[in-house]
């Protein structure tokens, strides 16, 4: 929690609205300057624990609340995200019907106040899929995020072995976290939405992002030190999966004008994998910058 009275009470609320009752909720305020902590003490549960640091930013939060769990089982939930009931339900099933699993995530929901809700893109997964992923990179490569932050759980010990949270990134933290975790052991889904995801797509797609990404990505080069270092078999998605990322990275930069940085983005997912939306990133590149902002328009009439 980082400046979120707006939304704490919401997300906590739904922590404890579970049918699921035997948890424990640790809020850990990072550095919080508005009336959040005291919303939260307000609520007045016995089974809360309200943390607080200094403003160190969200991996050191996490990794203070994982540190603090007594669990076995860890959820994580944004200040600013909401569980539906049956979420801890859905993931107590799953780690008792797949324990050899490190990572359970379900689907989920985006809400861009004041519009609709809309159900993550899962590509490659039937509708009615409930099991272990056979091949997550590849899912994560092509779709949505199908494992996101506050629709997430992950074994305490899986967590420990992969390190957590890489501290002192922006952005990106969290996909890292999975992604050792999916290579460390597997990840076990359910495509039943149970959780909600607040997000405001049209500052996501604005035609300039509020800054550019950091300039020493550490997110890729993990991604890539792990993708030299997995199995043979899983090497190929995982390449994809790099690719995708550095994409991400080109897609921004190419909204900020800086073209260099965009190519050298989409060299090195090149380097990992080819496909037909590389060249599309590369003939952007030469494209006038006027022209670039209608197109990151048009992509977001389709979100």
């Amino acid at each position: 929690m980082y400046n979120d009275a707006g939304t704490i009470a919401r997300a906590v609320r739904s922590a404890l609205r579970q049918t699921v009752q035997d948890v424990e909720i640790i809020v850990v305020n990072d550095g919080s300057e508005d009336e959040g902590p005291f919303i939260v003490e307000a609520i007045g549960d016995p089974r809360i624990r309200l943390l607080h640091q200094k403003n160190r930013g969200v991996s050191v939060a996490r990794n203070r609340g994982i540190g603090e769990s007594r669990s076995p089982l860890i959820a994580f939930l944004d200040a600013d995200d909401a569980w539906f009931p049956g979420f801890l339900e859905k993931i107590r099933k799953l780690a008792e019907r797949f324990p050899e699993c490190g990572l359970y995530a379900t689907r989920y929901f985006y809400q861009n106040p004041p519009g609709p809700k809309k159900v993550a893109a899962i590509r490659g997964v039937p509708e009615d899929f409930e099991g272990i992923l056979r091949d997550y990179f590849d899912i994560a490569a092509r779709s949505n995020p199908p494992v996101w932050t506050s629709a997430t759980c992950a074994r305490k010990d899986a967590l420990r072995r992969t390190g957590g949270f890489v501290e002192g990134v922006l952005s990106g933290q969290d996909l890292l976290a999975w992604a050792k975790l999916a290579v460390d052991s597997t990840v076990a889904y359910s495509m039943e939405p149970l959780a909600t995801y607040y997000i405001d797509i049209d500052a996501v797609c604005r035609d300039r992002p509020a800054k550019p990404p950091e300039r020493h990505d550490v997110v890729g080069e993990q991604l890539g030190l792990l993708c030299r270092e997995c199995a043979p078999s899983m090497r190929k998605s995982l390449g994809r999966y790099c690719a995708h990322w550095h994409k991400m990275r080109c897609s921004s930069f190419l909204r900020l004008g800086m073209r260099r940085d965009a190519r050298r983005e989409i060299e090195t997912a090149m380097r990992h994998y080819l496909d037909y939306q590389v060249f599309l990133y590369w003939f952007a590149s030469f494209l006038p910058e006027r022209a670039i902002g209608r197109t990151f328009r048009l992509v977001k009439l389709f979100l």
